[in-house]
């Protein structure tokens, strides 16, 4: 078998060799201090880069919250918005059992006349949950803030400026007028 000349020309490094190979690189190690303040400015441009994206991933949180804040906001008010127009819906039926109770009222069927006023009792009562109230106002002051002036009283009817009929009642959800009174004002 031949070996090739290769492997047996290569000298073996003595531990001699190693060593003076070792203090060689020392040189190299002490100036390794320039090499560490170019670290030390990029490291100081890596922590501004990161304050940087903290700063932005901070702005960003501040403006989710405010976004959310702001769709809860319009959640609930959009809320109302439905249950009022469902109230106002309403109201032309509840003016409806109104008016076949009063007629009920002279018939000689009773059963009819119980059946009206449970159904609207419990028409009020579901108003009174979702907080509706009705403006009444009559002997008052005319605000014309919640009711509609539809016709003139002479002054033998009350004060000067006070409602003294209501024509058609009006209601109110919370502060918000759902349907303005129509009433008939005494003139000034």
């Amino acid at each position: 078998m031949k070996r090739s000349k290769r492997y047996e020309e290569e000298p073996q490094e003595t531990p001699e060799v190693q060593e003076e190979q070792q203090t060689e690189e020392t040189p190299a190690e002490e100036a390794q201090p320039a090499e560490e303040t170019i670290d030390v400015k990029a490291l100081e441009e890596k922590a501004a880069k990161a304050d940087e994206y903290l700063a932005m991933a901070q702005r960003v949180q501040a403006d989710f919250d405010n976004f959310r804040r702001r769709n809860e906001s319009v959640r609930a008010d959009s809320f109302q918005d439905g249950q009022r127009q469902v109230a106002t819906a309403f109201l032309a039926v509840l003016d409806n059992l109104e008016r076949a109770l009063a007629a009920a009222g002279t018939s000689e069927n009773d059963a009819l006349r119980v059946g009206v006023e449970m159904t609207l009792k419990q028409m009020q009562e579901a108003y009174q949950r979702l907080g509706v109230t009705v403006i009444d106002r009559l002997g008052e002051k005319f605000d014309p803030n919640i009711e509609n002036a539809v016709m003139q009283g002479s002054p033998e009817e009350g004060e000067p400026g006070t409602v003294c009929a209501v024509l058609q009642k009006g209601y109110m959800m919370g502060n918000a007028v759902i349907r303005y009174a129509m009433v008939k004002v005494v003139p000034d």
